[in-house]
């Protein structure tokens, strides 16, 4: 959406950031001749997004062409789906590739079953690396070993694979042991698989990896007492685990526990192949017991004793083995990208990534007065009468107290020079205090209202106790006369014994000299904890006017199908706001057992997600089977799409790397729900996806004819087709202050243009992504000129023929 040149403030002394090696110094520099990372995985491992390795022996030696290329794409959209971002990684051209895009993959997988497709492990590193350096441009699938030592020099820590390699059956007299196990005793990643292949001696290959030091783990998955360490197709293998883990998050923290020590090593978890695809223990036995004689019978050793013992595994299990193999992959995949995401949280709750800080609303420091007061110079709108049934506007969200904490660095008193920029744990330290009016509800609102000039009637409904916090809230909100507090619920604080029942909503950000964040704590439980009625609420089936209502993600699934459902019986044009990751999802949770309606009958016209957001979104849908119901498969039969799939139109429409994310085709899957999807991609724009009525103007329009990505083809009363449109960042923004509440801004400026009658067209988008751009150079949450973008709205409402606002 806005375009930002951000400055990195790595610190050059620390040899590891929290994921990793950083390769800002000049080691990184001899390294770029040999190895490759691609902008998308550069981009998240320095933003402290979920990064999970992927290796590519699996598509070189593993599945057959074309069926490998399915599974890698496949990967990296199961990677993609659960929030996080893939990392194929292989040797292409002579140089190692970490994050390889979908025309690098087709190559790899394509050179399946030559025999110049090289199978690279460790050892193999320095030959195919300095042969391409020499000028002999090799290609080669990484395995266990070696993807993780890639992943290590690029500072990935998971990676999710399918089996690991382990001792062979005989190895105390053959020595086969695979360089998996060594690899983990001494390269700090974390290796998600289904064990290791149960044709492998199970009890010494544990041995060795307690030999090397490695934790080995396996997840119960609810179940209780002992545990097996599964056998690759079949979920226990009669050998008790070492280690038991239930839930990501623990694995997380065991992985975060590493970086405390000087010479960490691999951690391995378990993970068992889903009930339903394991081939039971004793069917497999008899296939193994055969294989692996039948490979010492022929001189199958080494290298070639895996493969030969596979192939023929698939035949004595008449091809059984192949679909558990590729469930089994996708759990782990699956479940590593899960462990990703649960490190990051560990991340931003301990704070060592100022990005994931800014992901969690981190609150600005106030200005000096008198600049705060110099910013707000200008024409200060006032409040719109508002009577108990009007509203132009009504938003639906959440408003909190905001409390920034500034640290004050102390000085040496004979050199004046600061000496300490980090608040001390476990003790009081001084700093500056200041309080603001936050949420992401009452941004909407006020950015709203600001943009309208205070034209527009806007009606925040919101919640806060009857407490300190929340009496002083509601003092600062009417004293400030942006917006009224009148429809600002409050609630009993304690009940007659004095025990508390709710409290207002409060965010406190502590900031070290520097104004990065140290620690954040919030309390948003009084909004999942009440909800409104919708009628008390809104009043929408009797006498409430408004054109738009904004529902934010705080709620709980209850509430926001209430709100949503009832303002849509009104006739409003209702938008949702997710919030963030977690509470995105709250829209598609099952209400009574009711799944959300699907178009025409769908209750949210408009949502404003960001990628992050689209995809958790994605996700929940999937998991609550709402792309499985026959509603939704007719509207999406109707988009006019050819099965063959979009993927030429979605990289012309939005060019190869959101297509590789994922975006196109998850807003096109969540139309049903939705048929208007902003999503907003921070430098690379805004990405409009709208579903199409069969007398939409666009459909004729020459103009729109470049953005149509299908037409309905079946004659549908309701589906006329589908718009797809990139809208690019409006300004390059090279000195941030703040990136709080620019979203919410973005939402605010749309609305106030929606509300008079505005279509949803180019020029609001950019008026929109201008409010944006304000309120990034600004320390407040929502820039106080705003009202500034009161004549570019009035401009649209004349070329449109509605009345100007007055």
């Amino acid at each position: 959406m806005i375009r930002q040149a951000c400055r990195s403030k790595l610190r050059p002394s620390c040899a590891f950031s929290s994921q990793g090696r950083q390769f800002s110094n000049s080691r990184h520099g001899g390294l770029s001749e040999i190895l490759k990372i691609s902008p998308e995985v550069q981009h998240a491992l320095k933003t402290f997004k979920p990064v999970v390795a992927l290796e590519t022996t699996i598509y070189t030696h593993g599945f057959p062409h074309p069926d490998n290329t399915a599974l890698a794409l496949q990967l990296e959209s199961v990677v993609r789906a659960n929030g996080g971002v893939p990392a194929t990684i292989g040797i292409l051209d002579g140089k190692a590739h970490v994050g390889l895009t979908s025309d690098e993959i087709l190559r790899i997988t394509e050179a399946a079953g030559d025999k110049a497709t090289m199978k690279i492990s460790r050892r193999d590193l320095p030959y195919i690396l300095g042969m391409g350096l020499a000028g002999t441009k090799l290609t080669g699938g990484t395995t266990v070993a070696g993807t993780m030592l890639i992943a290590q020099e690029a500072g990935i820590k998971v990676f999710g694979t399918g089996g690991l390699g382990g001792v062979h059956r005989g190895a105390q007299d053959s020595m086969d042991i695979s360089a998996d196990l060594t690899e983990l005793g001494r390269t700090p990643v974390a290796v998600v698989s289904s064990g290791c292949k149960s044709f492998l001696d199970i009890p010494r290959t544990l041995e060795y990896l307690e030999t090397q030091g490695v934790g080995v783990f396996t997840f119960a998955d609810g179940r209780t007492g002992d545990i097996d360490f599964p056998a690759f197709w079949s979920r226990d293998s009669g050998i008790r685990s070492p280690m038991v883990v239930q839930t990501e998050r623990e694995a997380a923290a065991m992985i975060y526990s590493q970086r405390f020590f000087n010479s960490p090593s691999g951690l391995l978890f378990a993970n068992p192949i889903p009930a339903e695809h394991s081939i039971p223990k004793a069917d497999m036995d008899l296939a193994i017991e055969q294989a692996v004689a039948e490979a010492a019978e022929q001189g199958f050793h080494g290298h070639r004793n895996t493969p030969f013992i596979l192939a023929r595994i698939k035949e004595l299990t008449k091809g059984n083995s192949i679909p558990a193999n590729r469930a089994l992959i996708v759990s782990n995949v699956t479940r590593a990208t899960k462990i990703a995401m649960e490190y990051q949280k560990l991340e931003a709750d301990w704070n060592l990534s100022k990005k994931a800080a800014k992901q969690i609303s981190v609150m600005p420091a106030a200005p000096p007065k008198a600049e705060k007061d110099e910013q707000s110079v200008g024409p200060l709108p006032k409040v719109p009468s508002l009577t108990q049934s009007h509203a132009d506007v009504i938003v639906v969200g959440s408003v909190a107290v905001d409390l920034s904490c500034d640290y004050n660095t102390t000085r040496e008193p004979a050199s004046g020079s600061a000496t300490q920029f980090t608040p001390q744990m476990h003790t009081s330290n001084r700093a500056t205090i200041s309080q603001s009016i936050g949420g992401v509800g009452f941004n909407v609102a006020l950015a709203t209202s600001l943009a309208s000039g205070g034209k527009l009637a806007v009606s925040l409904k919101s919640m806060v106790a009857d407490d300190f916090a929340g009496n002083a809230l509601l003092s600062s909100i009417q004293d400030a006369k942006r917006i009224s507090n009148r429809d600002i619920k409050k609630l009993q604080s304690r009940d007659e014994h004095g025990k508390l029942l709710n409290s207002t909503a409060q965010y406190v950000a502590v900031n070290d000299a520097k104004m990065d964040l140290v620690l954040a704590m919030a309390d948003m439980s009084i909004f999942t904890r009440n909800g409104f009625n919708a009628f008390e609420c809104l009043e929408m089936k009797k006498n409430t006017s408004a054109r738009c209502v904004v529902v934010d993600g705080n709620w709980n699934p209850t509430t926001i199908r209430d709100l949503t459902s009832n303002a849509k019986a009104s006739g409003a044009n209702v938008i949702f706001e997710p919030v963030s990751n977690v509470k995105a999802t709250g829209l598609f949770e099952p209400v009574d057992k009711i799944p959300l309606p699907v178009f025409s009958k769908h209750n949210v016209d408009l949502a404003t997600p960001n990628h992050h957001e689209l995809a958790s979104m994605h996700k929940a849908a999937a998991e609550h089977e709402l792309f499985e119901s026959a509603e939704w498969w007719k509207v999406i039969d109707s988009l006019g799409i050819p099965s063959t799939g979009a993927r030429d139109r979605f990289v012309a429409l939005t060019g190869q790397k959101l297509t590789d994310e994922g975006v196109p085709l998850q807003s096109i899957q969540l139309l049903p729900f939705i048929p208007t999807i902003l999503t907003k991609l921070g430098a690379d724009g805004v990405l409009m996806t709208e579903l199409l009525r069969p007398n939409d103007p666009k459909l004729t329009d020459p103009a729109s004819a470049p953005y149509i990505l299908s037409r309905c083809t079946n004659e549908s009363n309701e589906v006329g087709g589908v718009y797809m449109r990139l809208f690019p960042a409006v300004e390059t923004v090279k000195d941030v202050i703040s990136v709080n509440g620019v979203g919410d801004t973005f939402l605010g400026v749309l609305v106030a243009g929606l509300a008079k009658g505005l279509k949803l067209e180019e020029k609001l988008i950019g008026i929109a992504q201008k409010g944006a751009v304000m309120t990034l150079q600004s320390t407040e949450s929502v820039h106080p000129k705003l009202w500034l973008l009161e004549r570019d709205l009035n401009i649209l409402y004349e070329a449109a023929g509605l009345k100007a606002l007055s």
